[in-house]
């Protein structure tokens, strides 16, 4: 394949996109990835938004016709060049010019609205946290890095939350693995090192033979990694859910599996060789740790 792979990701907003960008792109080397943010697409500015009375969350509130032309430009290994929207201003800056390389990260709100945008991707990932988290990782990096009240932060959601059913939530459908982070009962307040994770895993494309290494059944087994069978909007699906108290040893027998079945990746997936392999830096500064 003699052209980029572009991977997707989408979710509402403060869903974990940008910090699971930046998780995939350690893992790969970053020389070896362009990071691509749809939020650069926003046909207004947040002034504009606020007197028109659109969110950011809405098709109309952004130009998908250019996202798609620079999706299909990507794909096929070209150039282009790039609007920014600068979310501490927001406002917009001069664009840039952007080369893709061998791996191509686009995440944003409304990466899986059109068909001609959904077939540009080789793999399509949709971040789905309990509402609860988000709202918690919303008001934390909106006051932190965006300037906004704790009410004011919680006011926008509720504002929000009809563009977010009927734009943002139906993209589900598209992707090939969904994501949830979430809390486990016993402390249901945690918010970023110690949760769970639950990886909806779609037919629609490949997956490794998990069976192998990981416990099945999700209704009956105790262990921290296991494999079971559910339905996912309808349709059957594959379930692997990995508890935060899943140990060290479990969890690399695990990368190891999966990474063994990728040709060139077993090495990039050895912590002995990558003794940083895991640990993220989240949008607001919080060291995560895989």
């Amino acid at each position: 394949m003699n052209r980029p792979i572009i991977l997707g990701i989408v979710g509402d907003s403060a869903a974990g996109k940008t910090t699971l960008t930046r998780g995939i792109a350690q893992f790969l080397g970053p020389e070896n990835v362009t990071v691509i943010c749809t939020d650069d697409y926003h046909r207004y500015d947040r002034k504009q938004r606020a007197e028109l009375g659109i969110s950011a969350l809405h098709p109309d509130c952004n130009y998908l016709d250019i996202m798609e032309q620079h999706l299909s430009l990507l794909r096929a290994g070209q150039p282009i060049l790039k609007p920014i929207y600068n979310h501490k201003s927001g406002t917009f800056d001069a664009p840039e010019y952007v080369k893709p390389n061998q791996f191509v990260v686009v995440e944003g709100l409304l990466g899986y609205s059109t068909r001609s945008a959904r077939d540009a991707y080789d793999v399509k990932v949709y971040l789905a946290p309990p509402e609860p988290l988000r709202t918690k990782w919303k008001i934390k990096r909106d006051t932190q890095k965006r300037g906004y009240t704790e009410d004011q932060v919680r006011a926008e959601m509720v504002k929000r939350e009809p563009d977010s059913e009927q734009h943002i939530r139906p993209q589900r459908q598209w992707a090939d693995l969904v994501v949830s982070f979430y809390p486990p009962t016993e402390q249901s307040e945690e918010t970023n090192g110690h949760l769970n994770v639950r990886l909806v895993l779609r037919p629609n494309i490949p997956h490794p033979e998990l069976t192998r290494v990981v416990s099945c059944d999700t209704a009956f087994t105790q262990s921290p990694i296991r494999l079971g069978l559910d339905r996912d909007m309808g349709k059957p699906v594959d379930v692997l859910e990995i508890d935060r108290h899943a140990t060290g040893e479990q969890v690399q027998e695990l990368e190891h599996f999966i990474c063994g079945d990728i040709p060139n990746m077993l090495e990039a997936c050895s912590r002995e060789n990558n003794p940083e392999l895991g640990k993220v830096t989240g949008t607001t500064g919080e060291m995560l740790q895989s």
